[in-house]
C-alpha cells in the first residue's frame, strides 16, 4: 500500500507539472502535446510497476502458502515491519502526559533523606511544562531576530510613528470627503489663506465675465461694497452660487462645483470687502453688515 501512495503521489505531480511550469505558453499546442505524450508514457510504466508489484505479491502468497503457512504467517512474513500496537489506557497516556509514575513505583521515586519521618518523591518536571518552556525560549530567540537584528519588525515607537502617518492620511480622506457635505446651512465663514486661494482660483476662471476680475462688478454687481441684491451672508453667498439666480442671468453652479468649491469661491467673496478695486460698480441692492457672520477659524 504504501508503494501505491507513492506511485500516486509522483503520477499527480507529474500531471500538474504543465501548469506550474513556467516555459510552456498557454497556445504552443505542440509542446501541450508533446509534454502529454511523456506524461502518458510515464503513467503507462508507472501502471505497469504497479501491476508486476501487485503480482509478486500474489506469487509470494501462493508460494508460501504452498510451504504450509497460514495467513496470519504469511501476513508477517511479507510485512516485518508492520506491528499492531495495543491502545494504551487512559491513564498511562495522562502519566505520560504530566510525566507522573504509578504509585506501584513510588518506592524507586524516594530520595534518600528525611525528615521527622517525612520522605519526598523524585518527581519529574510535567512534559508540557517543558514543551512551554522550550516554545518560549523558541519564541523569545525569533522576537530578539526580528526586531533588535535583522529589524523586520517596527518596535513599539517605530510603529506609533508609522501609525500617527497612516493616521494622518486617512484624517485627510475624511476630511475631503467632508467638505463635499458642505450646504448653504452649514458652511462657514473662514480666512484660511488656502480656501481664500483655492475660491480665488475657481472665481477667476469661471466669474469674471460677470463681476470683473477684482469682484468690482461688469454684467453683474460690485462684490466688494456694503450693498447685496440677495444677502451678505455666508450662506446666502453659498446659495447664490448653488442655485444661481436665473431671472437675472446668475447661473446655477451646483452641476459645475462641488459643495466645497462652492464654499471656497463664497470665502473668497467675502474677503473681498471693502477693497474699493478701481472702476467698481455703483451700489446696488440693501446695505448690510457683516457683523451677523461668525468668524470659526482664522489661520
Amino acid at each position: 500500500m504504501k508503494y501505491h501512495r507513492i506511485i500516486l503521489i509522483s503520477a499527480f505531480i507529474l500531471f500538474i507539472q504543465p501548469v506550474m511550469a513556467d516555459g510552456l505558453i498557454p497556445g504552443d499546442v505542440m509542446n501541450y502535446i508533446a509534454y502529454g505524450a511523456i506524461v502518458g508514457m510515464l503513467l503507462l510504466f508507472l501502471i505497469a510497476m504497479l501491476v508486476l508489484v501487485k503480482t509478486f505479491n500474489v506469487l509470494a502468497r501462493v508460494m508460501l502458502k504452498q510451504q504450509g503457512l497460514s495467513d496470519a504467517e504469511i501476513a508477517a512474513q511479507m510485512n516485518p515491519a508492520k506491528e499492531k500496537k495495543n491502545k494504551k489506557p487512559k491513564a498511562e497516556v495522562w502519566q505520560k502526559l504530566l510525566s507522573l509514575r504509578p504509585m506501584e513505583e513510588e518506592q524507586e521515586l524516594l530520595i534518600q533523606h528525611d525528615y521527622d519521618g517525612i520522605q519526598e518523591l523524585d518527581n519529574p518536571i510535567p512534559g508540557w511544562f517543558m514543551y512551554l518552556f522550550y516554545a518560549t525560549i523558541i519564541f523569545g530567540a525569533g522576537y530578539l531576530l526580528n526586531y533588535h537584528v535583522f529589524k523586520t519588525g517596527q518596535l513599539q515607537y517605530a510603529e506609533y510613528k508609522t501609525e500617527m502617518v497612516q493616521a494622518d492620511i486617512e484624517k485627510k480622506a475624511y476630511l475631503s470627503k467632508a467638505a463635499n457635505r458642505v450646504d448653504e446651512n452649514t458652511v462657514k465663514l473662514v480666512k484660511d489663506p488656502a480656501v481664500i486661494a483655492s475660491g480665488e482660483g475657481i472665481f477667476k476662471t469661471n466669474c469674471v465675465a460677470c463681476h470683473g476680475d477684482h469682484a468690482q462688478g461688469n454684467v453683474g454687481p460690485n462684490l466688494t461694497d456694503d450693498f447685496w441684491l440677495h444677502g451678505s451672508k455666508i450662506n446666502d453667498l453659498f446659495k447664490t452660487i448653488k442655485y444661481g439666480v436665473l431671472a437675472k442671468g446668475m447661473p446655477t453652479w451646483e452641476k459645475q462645483l462641488s459643495p466645497k468649491q462652492i464654499a471656497d469661491v463664497a470665502n473668497y467673496v467675502k474677503s473681498l470687502h471693502g477693497t474699493h478695486p478701481a472702476g467698481a460698480k455703483e451700489p446696488q441692492g440693501t446695505k448690510e453688515s457683516d457683523t451677523d457672520d461668525k468668524l470659526v477659524a482664522n489661520k
